[in-house]
């Protein structure tokens, strides 16, 4: 199933199930309520429940779409972790990891999946970067790597924007790089773990402007969605709602020079999840 969070036109924010191109709330069935974080450890049993939940046909061209989980406690990305993307940034001298490499992306870079995009007044080296965001289900530590898909309540399409020189030269830690505010557009709903067949072979494609910059699939991970949470999870409990962003393959801007720039539009899409878009605005 697929799950949405939305803003109605009083402010409020709901939680519905998406069928076909409308929503059906859901957020006054018993234990749903409005936050899909706090919804997550009982989604098994509430799922009979969303399913079946009738109610008006809400079309999406009516709502304001908002990011699926808006307070996860952590939001972690994985550097440098498909292979041809790798390559690309070796050739523009970052060295290659040896491990997994992660960083924070500070809740608040969060956005919807069709809000803009600033680019800070502190930089014009704006990038995007396409990544299948796994949302965690189920509280868990020292989760073996085999049986890592069961914590996995669903997926979402992210885009790990980036201010290059604020990521490789004014913060060697990667985290203020990847944080500035609205820097963490995600949606466009979670479609549950049981939607996919197989996560680690979904297609992804970004384009800006209807040029197509990213085109690949998830099975070019080096380090594949399992055991980046084998990995994680020897160091920290990981938490329902907690949002990994698993690598981003090649077709950056930074190889080329080629920043976003105000008025750009960026279309990011994997098959399967459905398609976010976020215009470029200068930084108010």
């Amino acid at each position: 199933m697929r799950i949405a969070r939305y803003r109605r036109a009083d402010g409020a924010s709901r939680l519905a199930r998406v069928d076909g191109d409308a929503l059906v709330d859901i957020s006054d069935l018993p234990g749903v309520g409005t936050s899909l974080r706090a919804a997550l450890p009982r989604l098994a049993e509430l799922r009979e429940g969303i399913l079946a939940a009738e109610g008006d046909r809400i079309p999406l061209t009516d709502v304001v779409l908002e990011a699926p989980v808006d307070d996860p406690q952590k939001f972690l990305g994985i550097g440098m972790n498909y292979r041809e993307h790798a390559e690309e940034a070796r050739q523009a001298g970052i060295p290659i990891p040896t491990s997994q490499l992660w960083f924070n992306k500070q809740v608040s870079c969060i956005g919807g999946p069709f809000d803009p995009i600033e680019r800070p007044r502190v930089s014009e080296q704006l990038d995007y970067e396409i990544e299948l965001g796994v949302v965690i289900g189920q509280r868990c530590r020292h989760v073996e790597a085999h049986e890592a898909r069961s914590v996995i309540a669903g997926y979402l399409v992210v885009n790990d924007v980036s201010v290059r020189d604020w990521l490789q030269k004014r913060s060697p830690t990667f985290t203020l790089g990847k944080s500035f505010d609205t820097h963490g557009p995600m949606g466009p709903w979670l479609t549950t773990d049981d939607e996919i067949a197989d996560p680690l072979d979904l297609r992804m494609r970004l384009s800006v402007n209807g040029e197509v910059r990213q085109d690949f699939g998830t099975h070019d991970m080096i380090y594949d969605i399992y055991e980046q949470i084998a990995y994680l999870s020897q160091v920290m409990t990981l938490m329902p709602g907690d949002i990994l962003a698993t690598g981003t393959p090649a077709g950056i801007g930074a190889p080329t020079q080629n920043w976003l720039k105000p008025g750009d539009v960026v279309h990011a899409e994997i098959e399967g999840l459905g398609a976010i878009e976020n215009r470029v605005v200068e930084e108010g």
